[in-house]
């Protein structure tokens, strides 16, 4: 509202596209991480945790008995050509079946984490709003491992690349042989765990329609 006039609502505003397909994918059915059956295109996606890891507590609790509200981390997949921003029409391929893929052998990597305690909803979209959708959905679960544990969705940066840090979230959950090869951080997992409780206690799982 400007000068006591009401907006009139533009479906075409960037805001409203993100939150419809933002709206579209909370409303796919969520499927067990490991069960998720190929398929092709590219798009946006969410990770649930319901598994008895201590410092999770709280999103475990929130995404119980089989209808997960709060993601634990939020992502996409764009066709390889996309991210050279050379070819709008580049063939998805499998990009979002892979991306789901790493993540479920991350998870399995993990020393302290189990795959089975992770599901997902994913949908296929069309790419101009893929970056849209995923912004929109971090900006309104601001999820875990977004915001706070970062490094999840990291790859291995190569052979002689491993100049740089550990990421926090090999730190926090060691296992994957890449991240062992990265220099230690100056944060313990002890901080890090400490720092996702508090996070989580004052930003308190939501299933994002506060």
């Amino acid at each position: 509202m400007t000068d006591g006039n009401i907006l009139p609502f533009n479906p075409l505003d960037k805001k409203n596209l993100g939150e419809s397909v933002a709206q579209a994918l909370l409303e796919q059915p969520p499927v067990r991480l490991p069960d998720v059956q190929k398929f092709r295109g590219a798009g946006v996606y969410a990770v649930y945790y319901s598994g008895k890891f201590p410092a999770y507590k709280p999103l475990a609790e929130a995404n119980a008995g089989g209808r997960p509200a709060t993601p634990i981390y939020v992502g996409k997949a764009v066709p390889a050509g996309a991210r050279k921003g050379g070819d709008l029409e580049a063939d998805p391929k499998f990009a979002l079946y892979d991306r789901l893929q790493d993540h479920a052998k991350s998870i399995e990597q993990a020393e302290n984490l189990e795959v089975r305690d992770f599901c997902c909803r994913y949908l296929v979209v069309d790419d101009i709003w893929i970056p849209l959708g995923e912004a929109l959905l971090i900006a309104r679960f601001s999820p875990l491992w977004n915001k706070v544990i970062d490094g999840f969705g990291n790859h291995d940066p190569g052979k002689g690349r491993h100049e740089g840090l550990r990421p926090r979230w090999d730190v926090l959950h060691p296992g994957r042989p890449w991240a062992a090869r990265c220099k230690d951080r100056p944060e313990t997992a002890a901080l890090i765990k400490s720092e996702a409780l508090n996070f989580l206690r004052n930003s308190p799982p939501s299933d994002g329609h506060g």
